[in-house]
């Protein structure tokens, strides 16, 4: 909101104030990932700006490491760079091994948490829901939960039906983990729907499945979608969850830089770590476009 013309001293004294406390709160939370992603392009071995990458040498820069991604752990790295070689790439390398496992449990767990988080938030919309509010509570509490303690009680539980180190146990936790962020969204998006609008479709003989499918559910789709996306975001990035109740084959992304961290330090996690920050930029610009397509939908004017 811009400064009006007509304001004091003082209120110009504030307005800018706030101003740069913000923008140092930006620079403060910004900061790391404006540091890793220079870093990822050193030519050296090391976690540090190099003398060469102070003064802007182009031999203190290099794509070694983002290279290695594709090399770590193929059985013949040096070969030709033909269909062979990329299919050695495909099936051995350990990154693309761990981004091929992160992909398929984020997007069954997606799938799950959408699925049962719209429901939830369905159900949660409706006035005559008795116990909204505990039942609200009780179903975001992952999110609010210290993840160490979901992460061990998942891990005790899954030892006793034995889902424990399967991908049907990862994928239901982290499902469990993205549930929460599809219920905030759903429900922000059906905190605007008029309802008067799947009354009108039941007078018009519409049965509630057609009125759901035909209505409602493409005015909500935005926030689902937005939730999915959380949702999945919040699968791919988690490693917490995956140490405990993972196997060895389920080896994520996030597992993989852990990994990396305690047995041999390699700038490659930078590499891994910026590719990962533009995917999570991509996906938020996505979530910000639905929001802005949703408030459209509802007439409200886009902040």
């Amino acid at each position: 909101m811009a400064l009006p013309y007509y304001a004091s001293a003082s209120e110009k004294a504030v307005y800018y104030t706030w101003r740069v406390f913000c923008g140092f709160v930006f620079v403060f939370l910004i900061a790391p990932i404006l540091i890793v992603i220079p870093l990822s392009f050193n030519a050296e071995p090391y976690f540090t700006f190099t003398e060469k990458m102070l003064s802007f040498d182009p031999e203190g820069y290099s794509l070694r490491w983002y290279d290695n991604i594709l090399t770590h752990g193929m059985q013949n790295a040096q070969a030709a760079r033909d269909g062979a070689w990329w299919s050695d790439a495909w099936n051995n390398a350990a990154w693309i091994k761990a981004a091929k496992s992160s992909v398929i449990i984020g997007f069954f767990a997606t799938i799950l948490a959408t699925a049962l988080g719209t429901l939830a938030a369905l159900g949660l919309s409706q006035s005559q829901m008795p116990w909204r509010r505990p039942i609200m509570a009780i179903l975001i509490s992952p999110m609010i939960v210290p993840i160490i303690i979901t992460a061990t009680g998942l891990y005790f539980f899954y030892a006793k039906v034995g889902l424990s180190a399967t991908y049907p146990g990862v994928i239901m936790a982290h499902a469990t983990l993205g549930i929460p962020f599809v219920i905030i969204t759903v429900t922000a998006t059906l905190v605007g729907f008029d309802h008067s609008l799947t009354r009108a479709a039941s007078s018009l003989g519409a049965s509630p499945s057609t009125a759901f499918f035909k209505v409602t559910m493409p005015l909500i789709l935005p926030g689902v979608v937005s939730g999915a996306l959380f949702a999945f975001v919040t699968s791919f990035d988690e490693v917490v969850v995956v140490l405990f109740v993972a196997g060895f084959d389920q080896q994520t992304i996030p597992r993989q830089m852990w990994n990396g961290i305690r047995e041999a330090i390699s700038p490659t996690i930078l590499s891994a770590a910026t590719i990962l920050v533009f995917v999570s930029i991509g996906l938020l610009t996505t979530v910000e476009m639905l929001r802005r397509r949703s408030e459209k939908l509802r007439g409200l004017t886009p902040n």
